[in-house]
């Protein structure tokens, strides 16, 4: 699958500006594109190709060798690195030790002055009196003494490295007292009865026997270690015992938040503050755009009801009203960008003039009809085809191809008939130079005449063939006259419409038409490029019973090669089969070649254009949505019925309608025939084509026609023996025709009989009453006597008094003498009875008319 890939795009990927890119795409294609062109596979690969041969490089030893330089560097980094580290270290452990040295200091200089301050308070007391109460006090001074030792010696130990414990421990050697002597002499000093001293060998001494005992200075060390208010008073407080209700009150998944957790919610956060982007189409409903912001409905719509507008959740908004509600809202909006399916597989690029190759021109050839336009063509390309047609009228378009001294031309031929406007207006669009064949013994025709609108209106250069000269009352004069009428002002008058006269049955004047097509062609510069995927017209299309659709194409740019995925109108298929206007197949079909192919899904219609793509899937994809909006164009075009139309529609109860189904051997005769059938609508009958396809008569057209109530019309094509048998069952009518002509006067024969039925008064005599007679069982009987004409039973009765009519009623009884009569001839006596009026008097005179229907 081959993607659209733009200039522009590859610049931004390359990291170039799209100029440069532009450039690059010159050198490696040499084709010249714009930023915003697009670029298929092959182009791709060159470019990438060429950007790869300007960047690659002839040696790699340099580049080998700088990896070996950025490896050696990184080594010496990592050993400077590991250096640095174990220098850090190493004076981190420097600074450890003279902390040590400075807290033993300190400690020491303590101890000296604690010394000294007890031998101080012990020498004085020697003379007193013995006291027992200091030696209560020994055991609640040394345990925080201890306690306080041990602590500052711990934390000492967690402080400095492993190395230095030994040192550590050495001179708390030194300081540890080694001479017990101060001891032994006061033990020596102390007098009977005097408590000895329990206290441990160290350096710091307690004076036990006075009760000025300093701990205030241990109490501080000690609270800074260990803080009172942080340590629960077991003693003071009761316990609490613990209530099974209160593991209720704990959430049961509750844990500690990792940090992956953490960064997850720090991260959430961030995303709330980021401002939210919405990206909005041409339109969007309400509630879209709520879920695109993250956002509740009732918020947008109190948004709009701020701008003054009254929204609903499925009410659609366009990108301007959704703008202001997104920043009113605090998001950021963009537009969406819509790729339609056509921009993705079709080539839609502008061809450069480098590209750009000389092409054969297309010819129409145009005309009323029996002017000579298929004898024309058969005499330029000296083939019968008129000989094939039905009647020996063009009933379809065909294409072929006229090698004249070296150059090619393409011609259509074209229908001269009425019916087939729209195929003349088809041709003219999909051709350069229209032929414009005139019989020079019948002058300019109403077809004539719309022929030349068409060329006008398709801006083609129009040159007049004055056909049948060979004749004895061809008159070119009056021709070129009549050109003159309608702005063609032939080349002999001074004007730039050339006029020549030729005649098909002699070939006379063949070479000079081709010569002047040559010569307008060259004048034109007709020029396409070969070197793409191919788009052109079709031409004409049909349903074959062996081969299926077959369409007949017009390839106008590019290059139609057997395989390609062709999508003409609502119908997509592979090109499997492809033929010249000979029958012969042919591989490729370049620029102004009619060809003729097989493998679409389904019968194109004639004048669709076609396009080579480049995937099937998606052009399936665009089909089906060509399709569904042809559905809903057509149901946008039925007229709904509003209070407004609501008096027509009603007044169209009696409109009656007549519904057809047309089968025909190409899509284009489908077309003619329905056109022209309903032009043949009038005020009171609606002709109503339900169903035209191309083919043969199935049994499906007859189960519609069944259900529909509709005749179907055939145009050389013929039922099968399903479609036949199944039409004789339910009463079907089928009509097949060879000519147009026929349908067409066949239908409005129909359609006479479905028109409302007219009446007109014939007079069939005049009866003058002579006497009435009034008997109870009959009652009033004029006895009357024919002037005129004669009277039946079947007439109506109209009764003049004194030049006046009095009513009109039909007759209860006619009887001449006592028998029943059917009619009575002028001359003779009979009895009349009316049916509702009795009040006959002598002297009336009865007027006997029948009502009967004609048609116009």
């Amino acid at each position: 699958m081959t993607n659209k890939y733009k200039v522009s795009d590859l610049a931004k990927d390359f990291n170039m500006q799209s100029k440069e890119m532009t450039e690059i795409v010159k050198s490696a294609t040499g084709a010249e594109k714009k930023s915003g062109a697009t670029l298929n596979e092959q182009e791709i690969s060159a470019v990438f190709f060429y950007i790869t041969g300007e960047n690659s490089v002839k040696n790699f030893d340099a580049y080998f060798a700088t990896g070996e330089e950025s490896r050696e560097k990184a080594k010496k980094a990592r050993e400077e690195e590991k250096n640095k580290k174990l220098l850090e270290q190493m004076a981190i452990l420097e600074q450890l030790k003279a902390a040590a040295a400075a807290q033993n200091g300190e400690t020491k200089a303590e101890e000296k002055t604690k010394a000294q301050k007890s031998e101080k308070s012990v020498e004085p007391k020697k003379a007193e009196p013995k006291k027992a109460e200091p030696q209560k006090a020994e055991p609640k001074a040394k345990a925080p003494e201890k306690k306080a030792t041990e602590k500052v010696e711990a934390k000492a130990e967690k402080a400095a490295p492993k190395e230095s414990k030994k040192e550590e421990k050495a001179v708390a050697k030194e300081h540890k007292p080694s001479d017990p002597k101060p001891f032994t002499s006061q033990k020596k000093d102390k007098k009977p009865g005097e408590a000895p001293n329990r206290g441990p060998a160290e350096i710091r001494h307690v004076d036990t026997r006075t009760s000025n005992v300093n701990i205030d200075k241990y109490n501080e060390k000690y609270e800074s270690i260990a803080p009172a208010n942080s340590m629960r008073d077991n003693y003071s407080r009761k316990q609490k015992i613990k209530q099974k209700s209160q593991d209720y009150k704990r959430p049961q998944g509750a844990k500690r938040e990792t940090e992956a957790d953490k960064m997850r919610r720090m991260q959430l956060e961030r995303i709330k503050k980021t401002p939210i982007t919405v990206t909005v189409g041409d339109e969007i409903t309400v509630g879209e755009l709520a879920a695109a912001m993250k956002k509740t409905a009732a918020e947008v719509i109190k948004e709009l009801m701020k701008l003054g507008m009254l929204a609903t959740v499925n009410q659609v908004i366009d990108y301007d009203t959704a703008e202001i509600v997104v920043t009113e809202m605090g998001a950021k909006i963009e537009r969406a960008v819509v790729v339609t399916i056509e921009e993705q597989i079709m080539d839609d690029t502008e061809d450069n003039a480098e590209n750009l190759k000389p092409r054969s021109p297309v010819v129409v050839v145009m005309g009323h009809v029996d002017h000579g336009k298929t004898s024309l063509l058969d005499a330029i390309r000296n083939t019968a085809v008129t000989d094939t047609e039905a009647g020996g009228i063009t009933q379809h378009i065909g294409a072929y191809k006229v090698n004249c001294n070296g150059n090619e031309i393409t011609f259509l031929d074209t229908p001269g008939h009425a019916a087939f406007t729209s195929m003349r207006q088809r041709g003219a669009m999909a051709t350069d130079i229209a032929v414009l064949v005139v019989a020079a013994d019948d002058g300019i025709m109403p077809q004539t005449i719309e022929a030349i609108n068409h060329a006008k209106a398709a801006k083609v250069q129009v040159i007049v063939a004055i056909n049948k000269m060979d004749k004895p009352e061809a008159n070119p004069d009056r021709i070129l006259q009549q050109l003159t009428e309608h702005e063609l002002v032939p080349e002999e008058w001074g004007g730039d419409t050339i006029c020549v006269p030729v005649s098909a049955k002699t070939h006379d004047g063949i070479d000079n038409l081709l010569q002047s097509i040559l010569l307008v062609a060259e004048m034109m510069e007709l020029k396409a490029n070969p070197d793409r995927r191919a788009k052109g017209i079709v031409i004409e299309a049909r349903l074959d019973k062996g081969r299926g659709p077959v369409a007949s194409l017009l390839v106008q740019n590019g290059t139609l090669n057997s395989g390609d995925i062709i999508v003409a109108g609502t119908a997509v298929g592979r090109v499997r089969v492809m033929t010249n206007e000979n029958g012969v197949e042919v591989k490729s079909a370049g620029p102004s070649v009619p060809v003729e192919i097989t493998g679409l899904a389904e019968t194109p219609n004639a004048g669709d254009v076609f396009d080579a793509v480049s995937d099937e899937r998606l052009a399936r994809q665009l089909v089906e949505q060509r399709k569904q909006k042809a559905k809903e164009e057509i149901f946008n075009a039925k007229q709904k019925v509003t209070l407004d139309n609501l008096f027509e529609s009603l007044s169209e109860g009696d409109l009656k309608e007549l519904n057809i189904i047309v089968k025909a051997d190409v899509q284009g005769s489908v077309e003619a025939v329905r056109e022209n059938l309903v032009k043949l609508s009038n005020e009171e009958v609606r002709v109503n084509v339900i169903h035209g396809g191309v083919g043969a008569v199935n049994e499906s057209d007859v189960m519609l026609a069944t259900t529909s109530a509709a005749i179907i019309v055939g145009f050389n094509v013929r039922p099968d023996a399903v479609a036949k048998a199944a039409a004789e069952r339910d009463g079907v009518d089928m009509r097949m025709y060879r000519v147009i002509y026929d349908c067409i006067e066949e239908i409005q024969a129909a359609m006479k009989g479905m028109l409302a039925p007219k009446y007109r008064e014939n007079q069939m005599g005049t009866v003058e009453v002579r006497n009435v007679y009034k008997i109870s069982s009959v009652g009033t009987v004029a006895g009357s006597y024919v002037t005129n004409g004669k009277i039946t039973r079947a007439c109506q009765i109209r009764v003049v008094r004194d030049g006046i009519v009095i009513c009109e009623d039909k007759i209860d009884s006619l009887r001449r003498f006592k028998d029943d009569v059917k009619e009575v001839a002028q001359g003779y006596e009979c009895g009349i009875s009316l049916e509702k009026f009795a009040d006959i008097k002598e002297g009336d005179i009865f007027e006997a008319f029948i009502m009967e229907e004609y048609r116009d």
